[in-house]
């Protein structure tokens, strides 16, 4: 019998036994259902989700790279040990941050993006661009579909557009007083950072949130001893920080005094609140690196950078404990100021160790010392002083021809002279220039000319000149006062970690939390 008939006749033979699966198959199928169980099993029951409002990758690269160069032993090799916590996730990823108006998009927008998976307007939170159609955010459908609690934590104000942007649903992020009214509604369990903006309205003519929010039943705290106290048992709760700094948000992490508490003391008295076998979700915004970046401040920058990754660690020891069940997610909403790791002046050459010399955030200089400059009418000498000891700068030795900055001798520092904080004069007339513009302004002025804004933006021009000058001193530089385009870390680690690898969009942060929570 030839090949051919030989096949035929097997063939025939097999269609007439019943059909039986091979083996392998079922070893795949079986394979196929433990990984659907194991992918069941890993849906996160504690999802927390940071925001670096204005942190992408040159706040925590120049973050991690500062906390190495003060760690240097003296040896000339350089090395960048990751410090972060953020930075020793297992997974990362990449997000582009672009909304509906913009490629240098605003954090309302942004965060709208994370939130519900929707691009929008510039200033707009939640709502469609027609400004007809309000969206659901993922922490109201977790609270509303899988009864998780929830927590939202910012070291700025509460009804601020990052935090907002989980609760709210608002034409115009200004619309402070109706955003606290949506806080109040939205019944979610912790709120604790920075106060309320406009308590009482544009007019002041309301009747005041924080009496809404008792009468709807929350326990408003004010006082630190309070937060201390606080217990789940208190029932949905909103804490104020009881020191409260510029524009009644929390210090700067630079600025805090011994014993005041941090972001990473309120997230971590909100795992206390907030834990329970249901679940919860929490969004931690670090709202003041934006801050900082906009007034060009790389001091407070790296330390509420850092004040930001120290709450991530609260986060990771809850992880540890329950690591099945626990997702982290640390990303940003957008970069501000166009931070560069590198300064024309100084070449290839950073002296990151520098920043340490600022003492205190540009906030807290205006208001504790420029606002009296201005008062006393102060003289040069002694706010150069005070310079000195608060900044680290130094005025040039003996008197000088002014010259240019190509021309300073210290331009491109070598050897000993690498990184001095003696100004140059260059520098020096630069700074008194500016303390002379401060000095001059009254406060009425309605708007500056382009050079003007140039060298000083919105801000003080003696405070902004300063750190300007001592972060060009470091080897690094600001390009901008407002955001840029730059794309965002995403990092994660826990359960669906491997979901947030790759390069997306923003409004894939949401659509991949929905997907893996099975949210609708």
């Amino acid at each position: 019998m030839n090949a051919k008939k030989i096949s035929a006749l097997l063939l025939a033979a097999a269609m007439m036994v019943p059909c039986a699966v091979p083996a392998r198959v079922l070893a795949a199928e079986e394979a196929g259902q433990e990984a659907s169980q194991e992918t069941e099993a890993k849906t996160p029951k504690y999802i927390f989700l940071f925001i670096g409002d204005g942190m992408s990758y040159p706040q925590i690269q120049t973050t991690n790279y500062y906390l190495n160069a003060i760690e240097d032993d003296g040896d000339d090799i350089l090395t960048s040990e990751s410090r972060l916590n953020m930075m020793k996730f297992p997974v990362a990823g990449s997000a582009q941050t672009y909304d509906s108006t913009s490629f240098c998009p605003d954090s309302a927008s942004t965060a709208t993006s994370i939130s519900t998976g929707h691009k929008t307007y510039s200033g707009t939170i939640n709502m469609d661009e027609k400004m007809e159609t309000a969206y659901e955010t993922i922490a109201e459908k977790l609270k509303k579909q899988l009864g998780y609690k929830v927590g939202i934590l910012s070291t700025v104000n509460l009804n601020h557009a990052t935090p907002a942007a989980f609760y709210a649903h608002q034409a115009s992020r200004n619309s402070y007083y109706e955003i606290g009214q949506e806080m109040i509604a939205s019944e979610f369990d912790y709120f604790a950072g920075g106060g309320l903006k406009k308590t009482t309205g544009d007019e002041g003519d309301k009747t005041d949130l924080y009496q809404l929010a008792q009468e709807a039943g929350y326990k408003v705290v004010k006082t630190q001893e309070e937060a201390e106290a606080l217990t789940a048992e208190d029932g949905k709760t909103i804490v104020i920080d009881e020191t409260l700094a510029d524009d009644d948000a929390m210090s700067y992490d630079m600025d805090r005094e011994e014993g005041e508490w941090g972001l990473a003391d309120y997230v971590e008295k909100g795992i206390e609140v907030l834990n329970n076998d249901t679940g919860f979700f929490m969004m931690v915004e670090g709202g003041k690196i934006d801050w900082a970046c906009h007034a060009n401040d790389a001091a407070a920058t790296i330390t509420d950078t850092v004040a930001m990754d120290q709450a991530v660690g609260k986060a990771v020891e809850f992880y540890n404990e329950h690591p099945d069940e626990t997702l982290i997610l640390v990303t940003g909403d957008h970069e501000t100021g166009g931070l560069t790791i590198g300064f024309a002046g100084t070449d290839y050459d950073t002296f990151l160790e520098n920043i340490s010399s600022q003492k205190i955030s540009y906030a807290k200089f205006d208001s504790d010392y420029v606002a009296g400059y201005k008062e006393n009418k102060t003289d040069f000498d002694t706010v150069m002083a005070d310079i000195t000891e608060l900044f680290g700068l130094e005025a040039p030795s003996g008197e000088s021809e002014t010259t240019n900055q190509a021309d300073s001798k210290d331009v491109h520092p070598e050897g000993e002279e690498g990184g001095s904080l003696v100004m140059t004069d260059y520098e020096y007339n630069k700074l008194k220039a500016a303390y002379e513009e401060t000095m001059s302004r009254t406060g009425e002025e309605e708007a500056f000319g382009q050079e003007e804004y140039l060298l000083y933006g919105s801000y003080e021009p003696l405070t902004v000149t300063i750190t300007h000058i001592l972060n060009n001193k470091s080897g690094i530089n600001f390009a901008s006062y407002a955001h840029t385009g730059l794309p965002v870390e995403v990092f994660a680690m826990g359960a669906e970690q491997e979901q947030f690898e790759g390069y997306y969009d923003n409004t894939d942060i949401y659509n991949k939390l929905a997907a893996i929570t099975g949210v609708q």
